[in-house]
Parts: structure tokens; C-alpha cells; sequence
């Protein structure tokens, strides 16, 4: 059976920069599941309907290698801020 097919999103898509900054960490989440599962919870929380980085981070029991899910979490705030002002300059 073939696997099912995989949706691109447009380049400039809040999608595909989130799951891009996801990807930035496959080293510390080796798990393609646990990363896809990232995305779209991030996707979720930016949109206004789901749960802080810090939550979605512990609630999602993820395989992490060296990093904890505090130091992860924070660098997701990071990152989530940075394409809020990117997004913004864009939105201008």
C-alpha cells in the first residue's frame, strides 16, 4: 500500500514556516511524528485555538535528545515571535 500524500503549503505559509522552524530541531526530535505533531499543535496555538509552546511540548511526549522540554519550549517562543514580526511587517 503507498503511503498517503503529503500536502505542501505554499513556501510563505504560516504552515510551512512553522513546520520548517519544527524541522530546525530534528536533530534534538528525532521523531518525524513527534515533529509533524509539533507543527501542527504550534499551527493550532498561533491560530488561537490551542495550547502554549510550553504545554504542547510536555503534554506531547516527545523523544528528545539533549534538551530538556523547558530549553525547547523557550526556543519555540523564540522562533514563534520572530514570524509574529515577520508577519506583521508583512501585513503592513
Amino acid at each position: 500500500m503507498a503511503p498517503t500524500p503529503t500536502k505542501h503549503f505554499p513556501a510563505e505559509s504560516l504552515e510551512a514556516q512553522l513546520y520548517g522552524m519544527v524541522e530546525k530541531y530534528k536533530e534534538q526530535i528525532p521523531r518525524m511524528n513527534d515533529r509533524n505533531r509539533l507543527g501542527y499543535n504550534l499551527y493550532k496555538f498561533m491560530t488561537g485555538e490551542g495550547d502554549s509552546p510550553l504545554v504542547i511540548v510536555k503534554n506531547n511526549k516527545l523523544v528528545l535528545k539533549g534538551i530538556t522540554e523547558e530549553e525547547l519550549a523557550a526556543k519555540f517562543e523564540e522562533d514563534l515571535k520572530n514570524i509574529k514580526s515577520a508577519e506583521a511587517k508583512n501585513g503592513e
